[in-house]
């Protein structure tokens, strides 16, 4: 029976179905875009066009489907957990999947809507299992024009520790689990295999570019007019205003052993990844 992915055509979701199709599973892929879709897969995966902001655009998907992974980000999390739970339930989907975040242990802001997206799908009674990824390696790719233009990133995150996680390793665990019965029920916290603070991050990047890269630290309203600057709605801006404080205040530098025992072996380390995107912040 068959396994849907949403978000299958971005970062993570589309290294899960390439994952998947390296186990022989041909995953259904529920997108907005079906000809980006079929540029990357071609015709080994079947592609369902829709959003989850319309739920009931899901249900073709879903119909004789064993699985579902969800993957969604922003303020919205919670209502389109619910709903894609509810439309799953009525298709007789018997895992959902659930990318979710490790902030949730923390109850920021960003956790808190996983929180209630995880809320909603315990209690449709399907069984699921969430994997909780620490901090996204991909999103240091934030920092690169004022790398390219200064050598130079700014944070409000102090020196605070974050095990940033490759979403290489993301996806893996994520293929892992939804091939097997082996994980319902639990919830997968993963990081990367060092919590590092952004200035020892930013070292990083700069010896995979080969020029120093100096990190400053900067107070939390000038954080938030940065972040504001990009076009992010208020509410994603105070949000990861109270991430990056809670990493500051040491809230968030767990590392846990859950990639090596999921896939038996150690995740990549962020040299690993600063080599492989150093022209980006070049």
């Amino acid at each position: 029976m068959s396994i849907v992915i949403t978000g299958a055509t971005g970062d993570v979701g589309s290294k899960v179905v390439e994952h998947l199709l390296l186990q022989g599973i041909r995953p259904r892929v529920f997108v907005r875009n079906a000809a980006k879709a079929r540029s990357l897969f071609g015709e080994r995966v079947d592609i369902f066009a829709g959003d989850l902001t319309d739920a009931s655009s899901l249900r073709p998907a879903l119909e004789g489907a064993r699985a579902l992974f969800l993957l969604y980000s922003g303020p919205r999390i919670p209502v389109l957990d619910a709903a894609a739970t509810e439309v799953a339930g009525a298709a007789g989907i018997r895992h959902i999947v659930k990318l979710s975040s490790i902030d949730v242990e923390q109850n920021l802001a960003i956790g808190a809507w996983h929180e209630k997206g995880e809320a909603a799908i315990r209690t449709s009674g399907i069984p699921f299992t969430f994997v909780r990824p620490t901090g996204f390696m991909s999103n240091l790719l934030a920092w690169a024009p004022s790398i390219r233009r200064e050598g130079m990133i700014r944070s409000s995150a102090g020196d605070g520790r974050r095990a940033f996680i490759h979403s290489a390793d993301i996806a893996a665990v994520v293929a892992r689990v939804l091939a097997t019965s082996g994980y319902l029920g639990e919830s997968l916290s993963i990081t990367g295999p060092e919590a590092l603070t952004f200035a020892e991050a930013a070292t990083k990047i700069g010896e995979a570019i080969g020029r120093p890269v100096k990190f400053q630290t900067i107070g939390d309203e000038e954080a938030g007019e940065r972040f504001a600057a990009t076009g992010a709605p208020i509410e994603e801006v105070a949000a990861h205003v109270a991430l990056w404080r809670g990493i500051r205040e040491g809230r968030l530098g767990m590392v846990t052993d859950t990639v090596e025992r999921v896939l038996g072996r150690k995740p990549v380390r962020l040299d690993q990844w600063a080599q492989e995107n150093a022209a980006a912040f070049c």
